[in-house]
């Protein structure tokens, strides 16, 4: 006796969702902070934050992100 119609479409919905969460279980597993760079020419650079260039890289960002908050009103 084959499935009923709506059985097979609530199977493949819910098989994309299972999908969908192990992707997102896997990125933020192996997702860390880093710093990427840009210069001219389109090249670019990226840093890992446990890195010497990374880290004053995160410092520096976090200098313009106060100094921007600063001059704002609320």
């Amino acid at each position: 006796m084959p499935p009923k119609p709506h059985r097979v479409l609530l199977d493949r919905v819910s098989g994309y969702a299972d999908e969908a969460a192990a992707y997102m279980r896997r990125r933020r597993i192996q997702r860390k902070p880093f710093a990427r760079l840009y210069y001219a020419g389109g090249r670019s650079g990226e840093f890992p934050a446990d890195s010497a260039t990374g880290a004053e890289l995160f410092v520096a960002a976090a200098a313009i992100i106060d100094l921007t908050g600063k001059g704002r009103t609320k």
